[in-house]
């Protein structure tokens, strides 16, 4: 605090107001609620087909196509979703994501054929898959230094609200009402983004510091001086220009290398894990339970309980620490995915289970709660906060990659699973996954928290021999 630069910097950042980067943050997180509305919406909407009463019956096979289309398509969308943000711009680009989302629900409104369903499904994949990329992009590009935590945490946290608004909508809504109202989000989206600013970090990279500066100005406040926070953005684009390796490139730096086994590792786990499965699955495992609770509603139940942990994670995140978060959260997902599977070998057994009625919802709870408050919210942090901006974009790309390619697998091999290992045995192969992703945190998971990057590479580099697994 000695010299006058950090007097000014200290002086400028407590002058600036917070409002407009909330409001864009939020804005921009309206396009997530539609992305969890995909996400969610075969859990309501599979049962009903697969009624023989159903307009159009679809098989089971048919069913997980629907389900895991959706994550082919994503990948599909991430791959050139950070080269048209670089080309076209942040805002832009978020911007032109509607078009999938709105011809998606076009096609599910109107779709009188499985064939219908499946081009929807992948279509709309693409728009989650570039959403999940550029959201979090934008979001970090627009946050200042002391808002970084809780703007990036609101991703995850609208996430599950469209989780949750899907299953709620779903129960109670006709199958193209559903579809309608899904649309209508993507419209809000359209109706408020179009007014926010552009990231003024892309605009200092295509040289208008001008329209930077007043990006900034209207994110920071009028009594907010740019000329600071403006210099270390165009120092950054200056470091980072001529610097964009690729991924082979990468890997032969020791450091950049157990990053990447810590990142695209925990990518793998968080899917791993077989949470979309779950989300897509929800109804259908009550049903398949015979709890006492309406399926309907306990899927109502678990998706409440994501949203509000979602939220309690944001807060205690940058508390507790990333690393003990992780391993705390992968230990009690196995322990309730034990407990959920033990059921199932009861039920299906023939044993009585009607004193274990509560069982299903109270382990599937458990394993949300764990889920929302480490393994869901915390691999995208680690990719954010682990690589250099000159790597970031590589690295996030090849991150949301992997981790709809396990939303794929996951999804489309679950009915598989329950079919030829029995429902019991599906459930503990997920938790054996993850009492090995508590093991992988232990080993090869650096602690992130409160950490500059500088000191972050520093324990890279100090500790590279574990990356010889």
């Amino acid at each position: 605090m000695e010299g006058s630069g950090m007097i000014n910097i200290s002086t400028v950042r407590q002058e600036s107001r917070k409002l407009w980067q909330y409001i864009a943050a939020i804005s921009a997180c309206i396009l997530v609620v539609g992305v969890g509305t995909a996400l969610a919406w075969t859990s309501p909407v599979l049962p009903q087909l697969y009624a023989k009463d159903s307009w159009l019956v679809i098989t089971k096979e048919q069913g997980s196509w629907i389900s895991s289309l959706l994550a082919l398509g994503a990948i599909a969308g991430a791959f050139p979703s950070g080269s048209m943000a670089d080309k076209m711009g942040r805002k832009k680009s978020l911007l032109l994501l509607a078009v999938p989302f709105l011809i998606s629900w076009g096609i599910i409104f109107v779709a009188t054929e499985v064939k219908f369903l499946y081009g929807a499904r992948f279509l709309v994949g693409m728009g989650v898959g570039a959403g999940c990329v550029l959201g979090p992009t934008y979001i970090s590009e627009i946050a200042e230094v002391s808002t970084k935590g809780t703007l990036g945490a609101l991703f995850q946290l609208f996430l599950t609200v469209g989780i949750f608004l899907a299953f709620i909508l779903g129960s109670v809504l006709s199958y193209t009402t559903f579809a309608l109202v899904c649309a209508l989000f993507i419209v809000l989206f359209l109706v408020t983004f179009y007014w926010m600013p552009e990231s003024p970090v892309w605009l200092v990279g295509q040289g208008r510091k001008q329209e930077a500066v007043r990006a900034l100005e209207k994110l920071r406040g009028p009594r907010y001086d740019p000329k600071q926070e403006l210099n270390e953005i165009q120092k950054a684009a200056e470091e980072s220009t001529g610097k964009k390796p690729s991924l082979r490139e990468m890997a032969k730096d020791p450091a950049t290398k157990k990053a990447m086994v810590a990142c695209f590792g925990m990518m793998f786990f968080q899917q791993a894990s077989g949470v979309n499965a779950v989300i897509f699955y929800t109804v259908m495992i009550f049903e398949a339970s015979g709890s006492s609770m309406a399926p309907d509603l306990a899927s109502i139940v678990v998706a409440l309980v994501q949203l509000v942990m979602s939220g309690v994670a944001a807060l205690i995140v940058d508390r507790a620490g990333r690393k003990p978060l992780l391993m705390i959260s992968t230990s009690i997902m196995s322990a309730s995915l034990i407990a959920l599977g033990y059921y199932f070998k009861l039920k299906d057994g023939g044993d009585d289970v009607s004193a274990l009625g509560w069982l299903p919802l109270t382990s599937l709870i458990v394993f949300m709660v764990a889920f929302s408050i480490g393994l869901g919210p915390v691999p995208w942090m680690l990719t954010g906060e682990m690589f250099p901006t000159e790597t970031k974009a590589v690295a996030s790309s090849v991150a949301v990659m992997l981790n709809w390619l396990m939303v794929f697998i996951v999804t489309k091999m679950f009915p598989t699973m329950n079919t030829e290992l029995g429902t019991d045995m599906t459930f503990w192969v997920f938790a054996v996954i993850m009492a090995g992703a508590t093991a992988f945190t232990h080993l090869l998971v650096p602690e992130t928290k409160g950490k500059t990057y500088q000191e972050i590479l520093q324990e890279l580099q100090g500790d590279v021999e574990s990356i010889k697994v």
